[in-house]
């Protein structure tokens, strides 16, 4: 979830997001490095979008609070639509990070899906933002994988886990930290159809307002 803003003299759109992170796997210097993560992918591409006949720049502002004081109130009681929470364990349900749905402020990640330069992180932003998983799940012969590929999507071998192992089977799907943010993927944000105010400013995604307990195996 974040907060658009036109900024015409820079000729700018900018979506400026705050995630607080909190859990028992949280820390301040991997806040950091979950939010350089998702900002260096999103704005990786230099994305533009065509509003009001103007072409403006997108650029991700996204800051990162770890917040070990966090309390189930700060969450239900936001109004910040800036803001985003997001738990992090060591343990996770599934073995899998996740968002409480398209478009939500809140979420779950599992601490090894952010490590080594993952794009676990940038691949949950992009659900918070209002992107789904696309249809085609077997995307053989059309190169590099968007972000918003989930794992065991089939892709060219050089995708893979392993691109030695045939497609389909254990180890010859997506290896997730190949995935790239592409312009297709801003495009894909709509930000062209936001309800803009007279100050330039629009909200993109939903409050969800979920707080979460440590999940226990």
């Amino acid at each position: 979830m974040g907060e658009v803003e036109l900024q015409p003299r820079n000729n700018l759109l900018i979506i400026h997001s705050i995630i607080y992170f909190y859990g028992n796997a949280a820390n301040e210097v991997l806040s950091r490095q979950v939010v350089k993560d998702i900002s260096d992918h999103w704005n990786e591409p230099e994305g533009k979008i065509l509003i009001k006949r103007n072409l403006w720049n997108v650029l991700f502002d996204i800051e990162g609070i770890y917040e070990r004081s966090l309390s189930p109130e700060m969450i239900f009681e936001n109004t910040n639509p800036r803001n985003n929470y997001f738990r992090i364990e060591e343990y996770a349900q599934g073995n899998i990070s996740f968002v409480d749905g398209s478009g939500s402020n809140t979420g779950y990640f599992k601490l090894e899906n952010l490590l080594n330069n993952s794009t676990t992180a940038a691949h949950e932003y992009g659900h918070t933002l209002g992107l789904d998983h696309p249809e085609n799940l077997d995307i053989r012969g059309y190169g590099q994988p968007g972000i918003m590929y989930p794992r065991g999507t089939i892709v060219d071998p050089e995708f893979q886990y392993d691109p030695n192992i045939p497609a389909g089977l254990t180890g010859g799907t997506i290896n997730p930290f190949t995935r790239k943010v592409s312009r297709y993927d801003i495009d894909h944000l709509k930000l062209n159809r936001l309800n803009f105010n007279r100050s330039g400013f629009a909200i993109i995604g939903e409050f969800s307002s979920v707080w979460h307990d440590a999940q226990l195996p």
